[in-house]
């Protein structure tokens, strides 16, 4: 019987990985099912894998068993398809093609199903196949796969490398409502080798992977990691709102240089790093690493999600999958937020007659300056001002405004009140009114009290009442404002909530001490 002539492959042969016209292959059992990577439907990408597609197709179970694969040429748009367990994906156009069909053999009938009962019915058919050009939108991301261009890789496995990044490209399903990607390669010195704005198919992405030049030099990835956090994700360069950024490092060995510091400019840009680190280095080897630490310095959490190993850059497809899925995985990115686009920041402010208008002007330029260093939207940081004498008012809630520049205007044309000073009961009408509504909400509550002087009533208990509702309390004192009711308002430890100036001109040097401590104050809630 001809299953005696067949080729012995692994689950992951790819029709592209045999080299006859049509040739004869034998399965093995039990092959991972979720592992498959199948493009199309009874005419399959020649990416696709072998014995993934005969199980689609029907022709196998997953006990396995012979198949002949015949080689087709390329076509497009390559349909996605669930039959027997697995899920074909689309392809928008691939260079070849190839199907399966069962060999007839006594051998094997015992083990395979006869095909009609194999092959789904029509009726099961699943809904049209996904647009191709949205991509797919369940995967939200901005990517830059940071490649290894260094020495230490060379010429041979770069080229490995990048038929890997090119797997994990269209596993990604890459499109203008899923994910873009762009690509750095780290060598002496980084270059950005495209953006995420430059490219929305798979098959341009994947065009572009293969034409990478290889750089050499050190493996100065501390360096690139630190230039693409810095330069890659702007709106000009076609990073989304909204969407969470990410940089994937691939590393071969150990970086040249350090990476600690690269990680916390990541980190403070709201990137999720991860790093996917080949062949580490051996015991023999560890003499020559200056930081044997590297990959939990600078991944975006040490908890284990964001660091992924493969022993060698050769038989990498079984990686591409488990490393997929977690890049798709938008609530796990906890480095997505950061200080400056979750927080809410409520401005208390003083309108009593000791001020003056003159220094109510510069109060107002206070709070817009620290408003400023903030992502004002309505998925990111929000503001709200309220106004005190004896009496309060709410100059808008943190609803009102979603645009920085509607949150300035709104701050600028703020009119003194002129009255006395009921600092207390302030506070309690800011907590219930401003702050009540945002309870539930997704971000932080800080709370920034501005006072001239004594408030006639207690600050003590509405300001723990304040904190007890989860709001974080800092509380600047200019000119006659008692250090004592300033220290009974601020938050622990109440040294570094609490401001204190003689002159309305000492405001502004303190914007970035208390923007500084917002965000010391974000993080730390964080770990």
């Amino acid at each position: 019987s001809s299953s005696i002539a067949s080729t012995a492959i692994t689950c992951f042969t790819r029709g592209l990985d045999l080299r006859k016209e049509t040739e004869d292959v034998l399965c093995p059992a039990n092959c991972p099912l979720w592992q498959f990577y199948v493009f199309g439907d009874g005419v399959y990408a020649s990416l696709s894998s072998i014995c993934g597609a005969a199980i689609h197709r029907g022709a196998i179970t997953n006990a396995g068993g012979a198949v002949r694969v015949q080689t087709l040429p390329g076509q497009e748009n390559y349909p996605a398809v669930n039959a027997n367990g697995i899920q074909s994906q689309v392809l928008t156009r691939w260079a070849s093609s190839f199907s399966v069909t069962r060999i007839k053999s006594t051998v094997l009938e015992a083990v395979g199903r006869s095909v009609s009962t194999a092959r789904p019915s029509i009726g099961k058919r699943p809904k049209k196949p996904l647009d191709k050009k949205a991509g797919n939108k369940d995967c939200k991301a901005d990517i830059a796969f940071l490649i290894d261009g260094s020495y230490n890789i060379g010429q041979r496995r770069f080229n490995l490398q990048k038929n890997f990044v090119g797997k994990v490209a269209v596993m990604l399903g890459i499109g203008t409502e899923g994910p873009h990607v762009g690509v750095v390669q780290a060598s002496e010195h980084p270059k950005i080798e495209f953006f995420l704005k430059n490219f929305t198919a798979t098959k341009e992405v994947l065009f572009a992977i293969k034409e990478l030049g290889f750089r050499g030099g050190n493996s100065n990835t501390g360096k690139a990691l630190k230039h693409t956090a810095q330069k890659f994700f702007s709106l000009e360069n076609g990073a989304r709102k909204g969407i969470p950024k990410i940089i994937v490092v691939f590393l071969d060995g150990w970086p040249s240089d350090d990476l600690e510091e690269a990680g916390i400019v990541a980190r403070e840009f709201g990137v999720n790093v991860f790093i996917v680190s080949v062949a580490k280095p051996t015991t023999e080897e560890l003499g020559m690493v200056q930081d044997i630490g590297f990959v939990d310095k600078a991944v975006c959490r040490n908890n284990g999600f964001f660091s992924y190993q493969m022993p060698t850059w050769f038989g990498t497809t079984k990686y591409v999958k488990p490393l997929v899925q977690k890049l798709c995985s938008h609530e796990q990115m906890l480095c997505s937020k950061t200080c400056y686009n979750s927080v809410n920041i409520g401005f208390l402010i003083d309108g009593s007659s000791s001020i003056g208008d003159s220094n109510f002007r510069l109060v107002l330029e206070f709070i817009s300056n620290v408003a400023k260093a903030f992502e004002i939207s309505d998925i990111g940081s929000k503001i709200a001002a309220v106004q005190f004498t004896y009496d309060q008012r709410t100059e808008f809630s943190f609803t009102d405004y979603t645009t920085k520049e509607k949150v300035l205007s709104a701050i600028r044309n703020i009119r003194y009140m002129s009255g006395g000073t009921a600092t207390g009961d302030a506070i309690s009408f800011t907590t219930r009114n401003v702050f009540g509504p945002m309870k539930d909400g997704p971000n932080k509550n800080f709370l920034v009290v501005l006072t001239d002087g004594q408030s006639y009533d207690d600050v003590r208990g509405p300001a723990a009442a304040a904190q007890k509702a989860g709001i974080t309390v800092f509380s600047v004192g200019v000119a006659w404002a008692p250090l004592d009711d300033l220290k009974d308002m601020a938050s622990e430890p109440r040294e570094s909530h609490t401001f204190f100036t003689r002159e309305f001109t000492g405001l502004e040097q303190m914007v970035p001490d208390i923007i500084r401590g917002i965000c010391k104050d974000f993080l730390d809630s964080k770990q």
